[in-house]
Order: C-alpha cells, then sequence, then structure tokens
C-alpha cells in the first residue's frame, strides 16, 4: 500500500444532526493543523460527524448505498436473494469476480484509506485540549466507525491492512504494509467496538443516526458469529436484551414505511436519506422497472423464485417482493408472464415505493441493525453451544415468527443441530433480505455459499474461495511483494 495517500488527513465534516437530515452541512477541514484543532466542541463534532461519511447512503464514496455501489446489493446479489443480468449484478450473482473486476475490488480501494483517516482524527482528539469528557465521548463515537468499517472489509475480503499512527504521521517515507494476519484483524475491530461500547450512549439516550452502545455490540455479535465464538455471541445478546430498550416491531412491513424506522424500538441503528443526496436511498430506482405504476425505475435487479418459493404463503415478510404487477402500458407482468422484468424473479422492493418522491432519491431511511438480529443470533449460538436444537432457542425463533404470522415451530421437530441451524439460516434469509447484505456472511457461515450459487444461479465460477473477494491488481502491486492476494486468485 503507497502511504503518500495520507499526506494529508481529509476530513469532511458532516454535521449529522440526529434525523434532521435537512440540516446537514459539509465543512472542508482537508489540511488540519494538528497544534490549534479542535479547540473547541464545535471542532470536535467536525471531526466526528466526518467519521460518519463514508458509511452513509451515497452512489460516490457511500459504502452503504442502495445501489450496485454498496454492500447490499452487491452481497445479496452473491446469494438467492438477488440476481442480476447484467453489470456487477451478473458478476456478483454467478461469482465470476476476479481481481480486475473494479466494481468488487473498489471497496478495498477506496475505503481502506478511511480507517486510517479514523486513527489520525482519534490521536487528533487525544493530543487536543478539549476536556476528558468531551474526547471519551468523541473518541467512543469514532472508533465505533472504524470498527464498523473495518469488519465490514474484513467480511468482503478477510484479513486488512492496519496502518500504525507512527506510519501515518510519517507520510512521505513510502513503505508498503503487509495485511494483518486473521487474529490480528479480528483482534483490532473487537478492540475498538469494545471500546466504543463503553463510552457511546445506551440506546434510550442515542440520538436518532447516531452510534449506540447497541450498535457497537451488534456489530460484535457480528464479528463473533463470523468467528463462531458462541458463547461470546450469547453474551453480547444477553447484554442489548438486558438494555429494555428494544423491542419487536408488530409492523414489519411499516419499519420501511416513509417514516417507518424513525418510530420504532426495533431498529438499533439505520441511516438517515433526504431528497437532496447528503446521505441518499435508490434502492426504489434500483429494483422497480421502468413501467411500473405509478412511479418506476431502472430494474437492475431481481430477485429469484426460487427465493420467493421458500416462504409460507402466509409470511408477512414476502409483501414487498412484489410478484405481480400492471405496467403504465396496462400489461399485467407476473411468474406465467415475466416478460424481462421478472423472468428470474419478484420484484424485490423491501421498503415503501416513496411514489411521491420528485427524484429519483428516497426519503426512507436505511434499516442497517435490527433487535430481530439479537434474537436469532442467540437463537443460533445456543443450538450450536448445546450441539442440538433447544427449547429456548425455538423460544426465540418462533417470537420472529409470531411477528411475520407464521405458526410456531416445534423443537422436536428440530433437534438436530443441523436441522435447527437449516431453520436458522432460512429464517434470516426471510427476515434480513435486501437489508444490509448480512446473508452472504450467513451462507458461508454455514457451509452454503458455493452450494447455493450452483443450485439457484447454475454458477459454473463459483468455488470456495469465492466467499473472499479479491484485492485489485493495483493495491497487490503496490504492495511491493508485502501484500498477498486472497488465495485463489491470479
Amino acid at each position: 500500500m503507497n502511504l503518500r495517500n495520507h499526506i494529508y488527513c481529509l476530513v469532511i465534516g458532516i454535521c449529522w444532526l440526529g434525523s434532521c437530515t435537512d440540516d446537514l452541512v459539509p465543512a472542508d477541514y482537508s489540511e488540519i493543523n494538528p497544534s490549534i484543532f479542535p479547540k473547541t466542541e464545535a471542532d470536535l463534532q467536525a471531526m466526528v460527524n466526518a467519521c460518519y461519511y463514508p458509511l452513509r447512503g451515497s452512489w460516490g464514496d457511500g459504502i452503504y448505498s442502495t445501489s450496485e455501489r454498496g454492500v447490499m446489493f452487491v452481497s445479496d446479489a452473491t446469494t438467492e436473494i438477488l440476481h442480476g443480468k447484467y453489470g456487477v449484478q451478473n458478476v456478483a450473482s454467478l461469482h465470476n469476480y476476479i481481481p480486475a473486476t473494479t466494481e468488487i475490488t473498489r471497496f478495498y480501494d477506496d475505503f481502506q484509506n478511511m480507517i486510517s483517516r479514523m486513527t489520525l482524527t482519534i490521536d487528533l482528539i487525544e493530543e487536543s485540549d478539549v476536556s476528558e469528557t468531551l474526547k471519551r465521548g468523541a473518541i467512543a463515537e469514532v472508533r465505533c466507525a472504524r470498527g464498523v468499517l473495518a469488519y465490514q472489509l474484513f467480511d468482503f475480503f478477510g484479513s486488512i491492512v492496519i496502518a500504525p499512527i507512527e506510519v501515518l504521521k510519517n507520510p512521505l517515507i513510502e513503505e508498503p504494509l503487509a495485511r494483518l494476519s486473521h487474529e490480528e484483524t479480528v483482534n483490532f475491530i473487537e478492540a475498538d467496538l469494545i471500546a466504543a461500547a463503553e463510552d457511546l450512549p445506551a440506546p434510550a439516550q442515542a440520538e436518532y443516526g447516531r452510534f449506540s452502545k447497541g450498535l457497537a455490540k451488534m456489530v460484535l455479535i457480528r464479528l463473533n458469529l463470523h468467528e463462531k465464538r458462541w458463547d461470546k455471541v450469547v453474551e453480547l445478546c444477553n447484554d442489548i436484551i438486558g438494555y429494555n430498550y428494544y423491542t419487536i416491531d408488530n409492523d414489519y412491513v411499516g419499519m420501511w414505511g416513509l417514516e417507518g424506522a424513525k418510530g420504532s424500538r426495533e431498529v438499533i441503528w439505520a441511516i438517515p436519506c433526504n431528497y437532496e443526496g447528503t446521505s441518499e436511498n435508490q434502492w426504489q430506482l434500483m429494483a422497480l422497472p421502468a413501467d411500473f405504476s405509478p412511479k418506476g425505475g431502472w430494474g437492475t435487479i431481481q430477485s429469484t423464485w426460487w427465493f420467493f418459493d421458500t416462504f409460507e404463503p402466509q409470511d408477512v415478510r414476502k409483501t414487498l417482493l412484489i410478484d405481480r404487477y400492471t405496467s403504465t402500458d396496462g400489461i399485467t407482468y407476473s411468474r406465467s408472464n415475466p416478460g424481462d422484468v421478472m423472468d428470474w424473479g419478484p420484484i424485490p422492493l423491501k421498503m415503501n415505493p416513496d411514489a411521491e418522491r420528485t427524484t429519483s432519491l428516497s426519503t426512507v431511511d436505511i434499516v442497517m441493525y435490527r433487535y430481530a438480529d439479537v434474537l436469532l443470533s442467540k437463537a443460533e449460538a445456543l443450538a450450536n453451544i448445546a450441539n442440538a436444537g433447544t427449547s429456548e432457542a425455538m423460544e426465540l425463533v418462533n417470537i420472529i415468527r409470531q411477528r411475520a404470522k407464521l405458526q410456531p415451530l416445534n423443537v422436536a421437530d428440530y433437534a438436530s443441530l443441523a436441522a435447527f441451524n437449516d431453520l436458522i439460516l432460512t429464517e434470516r434469509s426471510h427476515e434480513f433480505w435486501c437489508e444490509n447484505g448480512q446473508y452472504r456472511a450467513d451462507l458461508i457461515r454455514h457451509g452454503k455459499f458455493v452450494e447455493r450459487a450452483r443450485e439457484v444461479k447454475q454458477s459454473p465460477y463459483t468455488a470456495e474461495y469465492k466467499q473472499l473477494f479479491p484485492f485489485s491488481l493495483q493495491m497487490i502491486s503496490e504492495g511491493k511483494g508485502k501484500f498477498i492476494q486472497n488465495p485463489g486468485y491470479f
């Protein structure tokens, strides 16, 4: 990695004022003098807000864009949830990515340096003259942002480079860095999120759209699921349950309404969006066909009929998997008359169509993590600890099924660990489709990633090594022998 990119700590201050996204005001602090900045609480807040910047929805430079340049779109396209017939969505659907696939490798190339910028920001805050109380709160938010981003890159690519602060402070010295080991990467992410959870506000005190203890521990749950550290998963789930704040929302579909996330006590973290594009949601544009009435889109992606058929008929979670619609020219498209808009599957809308939107963007906030994930994660961990389905684990699953208007299941019918894990995997796909892209990691954890690509997509390109994405040719070249490509890619 060429550290000339770190000559400046380019911080784009975003005044992320809770749910009031119309008040987001950019401020450019492109040349920060550590001897004079930050001195006030406002200075400090500008630096903290800048660390939310890469974690927003934005086609240009937001890792959680709901377009083809975002995590959810690409992740779910590698699974049975989504299928694309062209572009990066087709590459992802068939697992046909290689080191020259810049639409995939860009996730590392574009966002890894953000981790270094956050490291520099933490150092500036630590050296500042503001009060210790302000420092602790500010550093907690930056460490949470760094932990969330590092986990996302780790999930996609495996171990990553974490540049030490000593190297970052000497940017004119070119020093290629090696990736950390797997264990070192896990430890780094874990340390950030544990420290962040200590000083972030409790869920009841956190502003909407900002980080909380609940989010830090939710991402820790994802990390420990990734590592199959079941005892830690249970402990973290119990911590979140113990806040006595979150609850299961009775209206599953309503959480993706125009204002649904803002009022839901199930939502652990959502990204506020607006029409102006400060943070943007493009999913309706991506998912809806051009002739969808009353407001269409580009129709860049479909779900699969295979996935649709895994739902029980009365399951409310498939409500916005649209399997029939009448176009603006009066033609009714459906499974029996799919045209080229439903030939692979239904329309994966997930959220309110926002039919009165005046631009290609939507004001529906991007829901990233929910309390349902805590309950299903705990259920999975309990079963894996016991090496069998348990009554407590099934009770947690049935809480989620009850909200979906489904009949409860009997643990005796899922007594073996294999049967219970298959159930959990199905429930996770039904619960979290087109949400934050985590189902790709679920398939990998359960050993079904390659199998599903072959079964559903008939992919001739998939293989076990495709569970990790490749790094770019440029990244390998700049690494000068220290930065090693993931196995299987040449």
